[in-house]
């Protein structure tokens, strides 16, 4: 028996096996191709995640695997669904490490999971990290979030290190929303940068962010304190500072005056925050949030970049 299946095998997903075999686990590394998975496994190495080398305890494979002690759901949210319900039927805890909120269905990621597997044991891992950095073996500390105590504890032991330290957290939307939110924050950060705002503006832009994260997350039964903890505040900050973040990236390209679609077109990874803005904003319903609602029109092609940018430059003031 494995005693950890990563179902993905993005850079996000192969960081995190490279990490728990680091970890003296025993890995299973999902890849929905068959030859990228032979390819991988051969070479032990995966161009999506360069200049990483996949330790001998890691297993590539394109089946989905029946055992093993947690299963880490690696693969972009808008794919969570059809990923999931393929799994073959176990006890073992579900830990999704994906962040968005699902279209269409407006669910989020645990949502989605409570609808296809009602009776497992399930976890978000979420939290300021990128890939490459998780797969070097590089400080770095995440918020591992589920109502079952019991999971928490279970899964923190599978992969604690001590160069990466998960904190526990109950509160499931908290964490969830925050890193959903940080995705379309950051395409705004990115345009700011890129439109040659300036960091004073990215500044603010991050700050008042937070207070829509707070609001969003309390109206769907989470807490204002977790916005603050990594799964908020941490994720955010990184992923609107760090040159490595897609969204930030596209954010740029977007400033800089390329067209959404010639952005996408060059990419061959996915940038969450695409399909997660206007799903957030349907999602929120009457809850107020200017800046998600400014990138998602933007990138519906509903405002140019000026007028959002005067759009929320005129909105009236008030106090903070």
């Amino acid at each position: 028996m494995s005693d950890i299946a990563v179902i993905g095998a993005g850079a996000w997903g192969t960081a995190l096996a490279i990490h728990a075999a680091n970890a003296g686990r025993q890995v299973v590394l999902w890849a929905r191709d068959a030859a990228t998975a032979a390819s991988i496994e051969q070479t032990r190495l995966n161009p999506r995640l360069p200049g990483h080398r996949l330790p001998g305890a890691i297993r590539v494979t394109a089946n989905l695997p029946a055992q093993a002690e947690a299963i880490l759901l690696a693969v972009p949210l808008q794919h969570l669904r059809g990923v999931a319900s393929r799994l073959p039927p176990s006890d073992a805890p579900l830990v999704v490490c994906a962040k968005g909120v699902e279209a269409g269905t407006l669910r989020l990621p645990l949502e989605v999971l409570a609808e296809i597997w009602p009776d497992r044991p399930a976890a978000v891992l979420t939290g300021p990290n990128f890939a490459h950095e998780v797969a070097a073996g590089m400080p770095a500390a995440a918020t591992l979030a589920s109502t079952d105590a019991a999971v928490r504890d279970a899964v923190a032991e599978a992969l604690a290190t001590p160069s990466f330290r998960l904190y526990g957290n109950d509160d499931t939307v908290g964490a969830q929303i925050g890193g959903a939110a940080k995705n379309v924050i950051a395409i705004a950060a990115g345009a700011v940068i890129g439109a040659g705002l300036g960091e004073n503006a990215r500044a603010a832009l991050i700050t008042r962010s937070l207070a829509e994260l707070s609001r969003l997350t309390i109206a769907l039964g989470g807490r204002a304190e977790t916005v603050m903890g990594l799964s908020g505040l941490g994720d955010l900050l990184l992923t609107c500072t760090g040159s490595s973040s897609r969204n930030f990236s596209l954010g740029l390209a977007l400033g800089r005056g390329q067209a959404l679609a010639d952005i996408l077109a060059s990419r061959e990874t996915v940038t969450e925050g695409v399909a997660t803005a206007p799903a957030l904003v349907a999602r929120a319903g009457d809850v107020e949030l200017p800046i998600c609602a400014a990138v998602a029109a933007l990138l519906g092609g509903r405002v140019t970049l000026t007028e959002a940018i005067t759009a929320l430059l005129t909105r009236p003031r008030r106090d903070e």
